[in-house]
């Protein structure tokens, strides 16, 4: 009994580590690339920004990155707005 208490002590200690995240609600996820031409940034931009944890969320696919247009777009108009 007090082995499975501390398998789900530990299953939930791992819940509360890792936020759910959103399942996206598009038909396409975008790549890389995509993002980088919808923003005109280069490609190395968007790595260093997800590097320094401030550009927009992307998901892990294999060893793929892929990012949900809406959450770029929601992330372009927060991140910029009265900016400029």
């Amino acid at each position: 009994m007090a082995s499975r208490r501390a398998q789900f002590g530990t299953q939930a200690a791992a819940e509360a580590v890792a936020p759910p995240v959103a399942v996206p609600r598009c038909d396409r996820l975008w790549s890389v690339g995509d993002v980088a031409e919808f923003l005109g940034v280069p490609v190395s931009t968007l790595h260093q920004w997800r590097y320094h944890d401030s550009g927009p969320a992307a998901f892990r696919v294999g060893k793929h990155l892929r990012y949900d247009p809406d959450v770029v777009r929601r992330w372009l108009v927060d991140s910029c707005s009265g900016v400029a």
